[in-house]
C-alpha cells in the first residue's frame, strides 16, 4: 500500500511535529510515527467499510419503506440493483475486511443520518439513475457504478470529509492518497478472480524497520548534518532558513550517508521533489543547491564511491 515515498513523506511530518514540540524522547516520537502510519490503514478501513454501511442502510431504508402503514407501489415493491450490486456485496460480506475493521475499531455505528443523507445525495445522480433504469447489468456495470459512487460523491462530499477531519488529525494528509488505494483495491478485483483483496500496509516488511531507522538516525544525527548544513550555507542566516528545508536536507544526508544501500541518486531525487510539495519554489531551488554541493564534497572526501551512487558526472552538473 504504501510505497517508500509515502513513508518519507509521514518521516518529514513526524519529525517536523518531534522538533516544533522539543521532544527529546526518541522512543515516543518513534511511536507517534508508527502511530501516524497505522492511522492510514485505519482510514483505509473505513472507507471500504462505508461503502459496506452504504447497503446496509438502504436495505434498512428498503424494509422501513415496505413496513408503511401505506406504502406506494415502488415502496412495496423497490429495485435491489444498488443493495445486490455485486461489487458492494463483495465489500460488505468480506469475512477479512469485517475481521480487520472490528480489530482496529472501525465502524459506522451512531453515523446513521451521514450515511443515509450521502444515500439520498447519490440517487439524485444521472449515473445512478442511468444504473437503476439498465434492463441488465454485469458485473463490470456494477464496478463501473460505485467507482462513479466514489468519484463523484464520496470523494467530493464535504459532509464526509468534515466528519473524517473531526476523528483524526492524522487523516486530512492521507485523504487523498486513501482514496486512490481504495479504487486501486477495487480494480484489482477484475484481475483477483472477482475477489476482494485487501492491500496491506506496507508493501514490504523491510519498509517498517526503513521508516523507523531514517527517523531515528535524522535524530540521532542531527546536530553534526546541521553543522555541515551550516557550512555550506554561509551567506544564509541559517536561523532564518525554514525547518521543513533544513529537515528535508538532514534528512537527505542521513540517507546518503546512513543507507549505503540505497543509491545516492534515488535518495537525491526523493528530497528533491519532496522539496517540490513542502517548500516555496525558491527553497526547492535552494534545497537542490546544497545537496548537490554536499555530494560533491561526500564524493571527493570518498564519503560516498560514485561507482555505487547512481550519479555520473552530469547528474552533479
Amino acid at each position: 500500500m504504501l510505497n517508500r515515498r509515502h513513508l518519507r513523506v509521514k518521516v518529514l511530518q513526524s519529525l517536523y511535529a518531534f522538533m516544533q514540540s522539543n521532544n527529546e524522547d526518541l522512543s515516543s516520537g518513534e511511536k507517534e510515527l508508527l502511530y501516524s502510519i497505522d492511522k492510514i490503514y485505519e482510514l483505509y478501513l473505513f472507507q471500504l467499510m462505508l461503502l459496506a454501511e452504504l447497503v446496509y442502510q438502504e436495505d434498512q431504508l428498503m424494509g422501513e419503506n415496505m413496513s408503511k402503514y401505506l406504502p406506494t407501489d415502488e415502496e412495496r415493491d423497490p429495485n435491489r440493483r444498488m443493495v445486490e450490486n455485486k461489487t458492494l456485496r463483495l465489500i460488505a460480506d468480506d469475512p477479512i475486511l469485517q475481521k480487520k475493521a472490528r480489530n482496529k475499531g472501525v465502524n459506522w455505528q451512531g453515523e446513521r443520518e451521514l450515511v443515509r443523507k450521502l444515500i439520498q445525495q447519490i440517487k439524485k445522480q444521472a449515473y445512478y439513475k442511468a444504473y437503476m433504469s439498465e434492463e441488465t447489468v454485469d458485473e463490470e456495470a456494477d464496478l463501473r457504478f460505485v467507482l462513479k459512487m466514489i468519484n463523484k460523491d464520496i470523494l467530493p462530499g464535504d459532509a464526509l470529509y468534515s466528519f473524517y477531519e473531526e476523528k483524526s488529525i492524522y487523516w486530512l494528509d492521507d485523504w487523498e492518497l486513501v482514496n486512490k488505494m481504495i479504487i486501486k483495491t477495487l480494480k484489482n478485483i477484475r484481475e483477483a478472480d472477482g475477489k476482494l483483496v485487501l492491500m496491506d500496509l506496507y508493501k514490504d516488511p523491510a519498509d517498517k524497520k526503513f521508516a523507523v531507522e531514517l527517523f531515528r538516525k535524522c535524530i540521532l544525527n542531527h546536530r553534526e548534518f546541521h553543522t555541515i548544513i551550516s557550512a555550506k550555507t554561509k551567506n544564509w542566516d541559517v536561523e532564518r532558513i525554514a525547518l521543513m528545508d533544513m529537515i528535508i536536507m538532514e534528512m537527505a544526508l542521513t540517507e546518503i550517508l546512513k543507507f549505503p544501500e540505497i543509491p545516492v541518486k534515488v535518495s537525491l531525487n526523493e528530497y528533491i521533489e519532496l522539496s517540490k510539495i513542502y517548500s516555496t519554489p525558491k527553497s526547492k531551488i535552494f534545497v537542490n543547491g546544497v545537496l548537490d554541493k554536499l555530494v560533491e564534497e561526500f564524493i571527493r572526501d570518498k564519503l560516498i564511491s560514485p561507482a555505487v551512487s547512481g550519479l555520473d558526472d552530469k547528474s552533479l552538473q
